[in-house]
């Protein structure tokens, strides 16, 4: 075909046609949404999100299985990347856990945490439908609507403690919202408004479109959430995110205004990751959870690549529960070599002019670390960064026999310096697990070069990571 233009109204007209088509898929007549009135700031969301999360660490189990939690975190990382730019806070730090209950379920937390229960991912017919909760639920921290709703309170307990028992009946909901609430701080409990999930149904049909979701799996996921209550009264998720009316509906016509960028749906990892959780034993419901009162209820050994009983070592490994993960706070730990930002659930061991190390409660022994990290200064023949790196990657692993170089030197820079980075990967003699130790060495000029080793299980590195950063 042939068409030929010759007038200014009409390449006028082709211009536009082409920037409509260029224009990204999901933006075509979706519903505009404000962020509503809110009298706290962004850094108070960050840490009233951050106390919380550290409850639901001490008192949900969490699923320690980095295989299941590597995939949600990649999902919900996807996901993040598409919220709207008007709705981006680059001081929310978004991260992805799996409780172990059987109850359908996700919640979110101000600034980013989020959890989202293991029953969740095995009732989803597909990735899309674990995405479209997790979508709403990253909408409730775009749109800080645990903030904007107590802005609207009146009453005098409208402060950062009410803050927090909302957190622990309009986030959590049900009777493991009211416990961890309780211990967030003592006050009323309510449950986000039905204003509020529309605007996080819409937002989050957006998102999903924009992530390569279709928005009616959202849809379709809300019918399996209704459909668990039977008669034995509503579902644990409904409890605290009620159906504003016409819930699928409304869903479905904002969908019918998305294109959806992409095609995805399922996946073959999704397929797996429910394989892998039907294969554990059966999980607790919420309530059970919150009955129980248990710390950490989680009980090591009990799953294949979770926290495995320790043997007696002469030393406090942890025995029959598992070690607490890396705190969302940290503290200041310095010394005459070096000033480092630590998980504040952590404690220095030992320490001297040339050695220090930070673990958590558990991990730490007679035979040194299993989860954590240790700073040292070791004197070189060499002269040059690589050769240094070298000698002293040798000397760790003769001394831990069980450890294997796994790669090359990557250059980076650790406290402003240049570094090399490698990582070292073995079973462990303490916990039976795979583990992997990354090495970071950095000259100092006087023969000397100074090295970071970080540990932890193969199966939990990404949830070390972050505590693991060294730029």
């Amino acid at each position: 075909m042939n068409i030929r233009r010759n007038s200014s109204h009409g390449a006028a007209a082709l211009l536009l046609a082409v920037a409509m088509f260029a224009m990204p898929l999901a933006a075509l007549g979706q519903t505009r949404i404000a962020l509503a009135k809110n009298k706290y700031s962004v850094s108070d969301d960050v840490r009233v999100g951050q106390q919380a999360a550290q409850q639901v660490h001490q008192q949900m189990p969490i699923l320690r299985d980095g295989a299941v939690t590597g995939y949600v975190n990649r999902v919900g990382q996807n996901l993040v990347a598409a919220i709207p730019t008007e709705f981006q806070q680059p001081a929310f730090r978004y991260s992805f856990e799996v409780v172990d209950a059987r109850d359908i379920n996700a919640f979110a937390l101000p600034g980013g945490p989020m959890f989202v229960n293991r029953g969740m991912i095995e009732a989803a017919r597909t990735e899309g439908e674990m995405a479209g909760v997790m979508a709403h639920e990253i909408s409730h921290i775009a749109l800080r609507h645990a903030t904007a709703q107590q802005t609207k309170a009146t009453s005098a307990k409208s402060t950062i403690i009410g803050l927090g028992s909302i957190l622990g009946g309009a986030i959590l909901g049900g009777q493991t919202g009211a416990a961890i609430g309780q211990t967030i701080a003592q006050g009323y409990f309510t449950k986000y408004s039905r204003e509020y999930e529309t605007q996080a149904d819409i937002l989050g049909s957006q998102i999903m479109a924009r992530a390569g979701y279709d928005p009616r799996e959202l849809a379709s996921m809300f019918r399996t959430i209704a459909q668990q209550g039977g008669g034995s009264g509503a579902p644990e998720f409904l409890s605290s995110h009620p159906n504003p009316g016409n819930r699928e509906q409304r869903i479905l016509q904002e969908a019918a205004m998305l294109r959806v960028e992409g095609g995805r749906s399922d996946t073959a990892e999704f397929r797996q990751v429910q394989s892998r959780l039907r294969g554990y034993p059966r999980a607790r419901s919420m309530e059970e959870i919150a009955r129980s009162g248990q710390r950490n209820p989680n009980q090591g050994g009990q799953y294949p690549d979770q926290g495995q009983q320790y043997p007696d070592q002469g030393g406090v490994y942890a025995r029959g529960e598992r070690v607490a993960y890396p705190s969302t706070r940290y503290q200041t730990q310095r010394n005459n070599l070096f000033s480092v930002a630590v998980p504040s659930n952590w404690r220095q061991l030992g320490g001297d002019q040339s050695s220090v190390s930070y673990a958590p409660e558990g991990a730490y022994g007679s035979q040194g670390i299993t989860h954590g990290v240790m700073f040292s200064v070791a004197q070189s023949q060499y002269n040059d960064l690589q050769s240094a790196s070298q000698e002293v990657v040798q000397g760790l692993m003769q001394s831990n026999n069980y450890l294997r170089q796994q790669s090359g030197f990557t250059r980076t820079t650790l406290g402003g310096r240049t570094a090399l980075a490698t990582t070292l990967v073995g079973q462990s003699p303490i916990t039976g697990a795979r583990e992997r130790v990354t090495i970071l060495t950095a000259t100092m000029g006087n023969g000397q070069v100074f090295y970071m080793a970080a540990v932890s299980p193969q199966n939990e590195y990404s949830t070390y990571q972050r505590a693991f950063s060294y730029r």
